[in-house]
Formats: C-alpha cells, sequence, structure tokens
C-alpha cells in the first residue's frame, strides 16, 4: 500500500505543480510572457539568417503562444489532481481497480511532460535556438520539470502487484 500513497501523493504534487504555474502565469504575466516573446521573435540568439526567418514578430501570436502555455500548464495540473482523487478513490481496490484509476494521471502527466519537452526544448530550444540566448535561455528549468514529470509518469506506470505480492 506504500507505493501506492507514494504514486498519489507525487501525482498530487504533479497536479499542484501544473496549477500554481499556470496560475502564477496568469496573475504575474508579464513575467514569462516576456520569455516567450523574446524567445519566439529571437531577438537575442545571435541566429543566422538561415534559422532567423522562423522569427515571429507579432505580438498576437505571442499573446497566443503564450496563453496556449498557460491552458496547458492549467490542464495538467487539473487531469493530475483528478487522476490523484480516483487514485485515492482506488486505494484500496484490487490491482486491476487501481491499475484502472491511473488513466487521468496518466495523462495529465503525459500532457505536462510533452509541455516543456515539445514546447520548451523541440519548439522553443531547437526551432527558436533559444539555446543561443544567454538571457533567454529556459532550457534547464524545462528541463527540471520533464525529469519531475518524467519520472512520475514511469513510476506510476509501474504495474500494481497483485495482492500478497510484494508492493
Amino acid at each position: 500500500m506504500i507505493l501506492r500513497a507514494a504514486k498519489i501523493l507525487l501525482v498530487l504534487c504533479a497536479g499542484l505543480l501544473g496549477l500554481l504555474s499556470g496560475f502564477d502565469n496568469i496573475i504575474d504575466y508579464d513575467v514569462n510572457f516576456e520569455v516567450v516573446r523574446h524567445v519566439a521573435s529571437m531577438d537575442t540568439t545571435k541566429a543566422g539568417a538561415a534559422t532567423m526567418g522562423r522569427a515571429i514578430l507579432s505580438d498576437t501570436l505571442h499573446r497566443l503562444i503564450y496563453a496556449g502555455v498557460i491552458a496547458t500548464e492549467l490542464a495538467y495540473g487539473a487531469l493530475c489532481l483528478y487522476g490523484a482523487l480516483r487514485l485515492f478513490g482506488a486505494w484500496r481496490g484490487d490491482a486491476a481497480t487501481f491499475e484502472a484509476a491511473k488513466e487521468f494521471a496518466i495523462g495529465g502527466l503525459a500532457l505536462g511532460f510533452a509541455l516543456y519537452f515539445f514546447g520548451f526544448m523541440i519548439v522553443g530550444g531547437e526551432w527558436f535556438q533559444m539555446w543561443r540566448s544567454v538571457d533567454w535561455n529556459f532550457q534547464q528549468p524545462a528541463f527540471r520539470f520533464i525529469g519531475c514529470l518524467g519520472f512520475i509518469l514511469v513510476f506510476l506506470a509501474m504495474p500494481e502487484p497483485v495482492r500478497g505480492e510484494r508492493g
């Protein structure tokens, strides 16, 4: 039962991380909007002409991208919290019941992982060459989210032992 409790706790923490990140980006909008604006416009990358054609200079598109980030943070946070509640409800059930309750938590964790891996590492880091910017390179913070969410996802996805087995 301790493994189940650990899984529930970690999914709950991931949900709180997503909701708090999204909420902070709403109430302190300008702080991380500047990250999106600088990364998308590639104004501090010193990239060559071959990649500068990727730059997005539209304030409207910057705001849409940022709204997408915020919406995804809130969505993965909500899915994880709901998933934690479902897992808690199945905590004392058999292995099959607990396995079935993982669905929303796995979805939330995968969505959060995808946000930071696809959004920050692939799109921001490589497409917009964020790695070239001294001031606006947020790949390391994104990697911390990827590592945490990825670990929890793998841990949660571990099959539940059948009663009588260790776990």
